[in-house]
């Protein structure tokens, strides 16, 4: 036995741990991406007169060090998929009616808002009045106008951030509507404008956006009731430039129902198609293998998306870094290298969310989110996480 051999073998066990747990910890920490600032890469902001050509009614506000083994999954993954890349209008019902701010009442010649001094805020949920469930903006106006006709007082159940609570509000008679009000603007519904991920040939059922539909006041999960794809194209698109991330300008073209949604969940909405035509639109006539995170490798990949009509196209990334271990949506670091798509767009902008990830001929993933101080990079999630989220 060498000098050097018998000086190792006097080095403490717990030095020895505390070596190798320092090196375990260095290594997941420079297996993550610098700390950069990004946006959701989905466009659902758009302008009311888009809402307005299907209802005038609607109104706009979108520590596993190692990777999860095959055996671990609870599904198998398909084998074959449709690659999206469909710009698609997503419209929704939330469960209950969103409080997306205060609006002050006229009454006897004093400006009031009983809403606020109760201390309703934007994000609130209402869910009940009076013990009656609500579900549209219109029933509940309807409900505060007899109540306040009727000297009662109106008695709120609501939710904010997972939390349930109560509150009572004497409503006021406003002059300017001749109705009784409590000072606050409400919605019932969402909708924008997104991008397809896959399609499953044999049940019809497909996944897109790559990531949750959130309520804009909280950045909490929009719960939904129900909702529906609808027919889009992309009319123009909104450059991005370091540090002002762009958009693709979508609008809704039909009201005609393509398919439910039925999920909205952290790695995308879900549902069932109706129509098979989204299939014909498809980058490819016959369907992809998926593959695992543990096969994806850094290198060339292509992103399939639409950036005028809705004519799917493909366009060249580099994968820039592979995190199996994460599972929020960020597993993927991709860049833009497509020369098209850099003098079109400046990269990645809202709207490209869920527009699929393929490399070596199976689908890898979907884009998710853009870096606000780099739009030429962003992230994407892993495709099997999008299909345990499907169930």
């Amino acid at each position: 036995m060498t000098d050097l051999s018998k000086r190792w073998k006097k080095v403490p066990r717990t030095w020895l741990c505390t070596l190798v747990l320092i090196a375990a910890v260095f290594g997941f920490w420079a297996a993550y991406p610098d700390t950069v600032e990004d946006a959701e890469a989905l466009s659902f902001s758009c302008s009311a007169e888009l809402l307005d050509q299907l209802n005038p009614k609607l109104s706009m506000r979108l520590l596993d060090l190692l990777p999860e083994s095959a055996s671990a999954r609870e599904q198998p993954l398909p084998k074959e998929l449709y690659p999206g890349g469909q710009a698609v209008g997503i419209l929704l019902r939330t469960d209950g009616i969103l409080v997306v701010g205060q609006s002050s009442i006229t009454s006897n010649g004093q400006t009031v808002n009983p809403a606020k001094d109760a201390g309703i805020q934007a994000g609130d949920v209402i869910t009940s009045v009076n013990g009656k469930s609500v579900a549209h903006d219109d029933q509940l106006a309807l409900l505060v106008d007899e109540l306040g006709r009727s000297n009662q007082p109106v008695i709120l159940q609501l939710t904010r951030r997972s939390r349930t609570l109560s509150r009572e509000i004497t409503p006021v008679y406003c002059q300017d509507t001749r109705t009784y009000r409590i000072g606050l603007l409400i919605r019932d519904n969402a909708g924008g404008v997104g991008t397809m991920t896959f399609i499953d040939p044999q049940t019809m059922a497909y996944g897109a956006l790559g990531h949750m539909i959130s309520n804009n006041e909280t950045q909490s999960k929009l719960d939904i009731l129900n909702g529906k794809l609808v027919t889009a194209d992309i009319q123009g698109i909104k450059k991005g430039l370091q540090g002002y991330p762009g958009e693709k300008i979508g609008r809704f073209v039909s009201n005609v129902s393509l398919g439910t949604i039925d999920k909205n969940t952290t790695a995308g909405i879900f549902g069932i198609l109706h129509d098979k035509n989204l299939l014909a639109e498809s980058c490819y006539p016959k369907p992809l293998p998926v593959a695992p995170a543990e096969d994806i490798v850094c290198g060339p990949a292509q992103i399939f998306t639409a950036i005028k009509g809705n004519k799917v196209e493909s366009f060249t990334v580099e994968i820039e870094k592979v995190i199996p271990s994460r599972k929020d949506g960020k597993g993927l670091v991709i860049r833009v290298t497509d020369p098209i798509l850099l003098e079109k767009t400046g990269g990645i902008v809202q709207g490209m969310s869920g527009s699929p990830i393929i490399q070596n001929g199976k689908i890898i993933g979907a884009v998710t989110h853009v870096f606000i101080n780099d739009p030429t990079r962003g992230y994407g999630i892993f495709i099997e996480n999008m299909l345990e989220a499907a169930g």
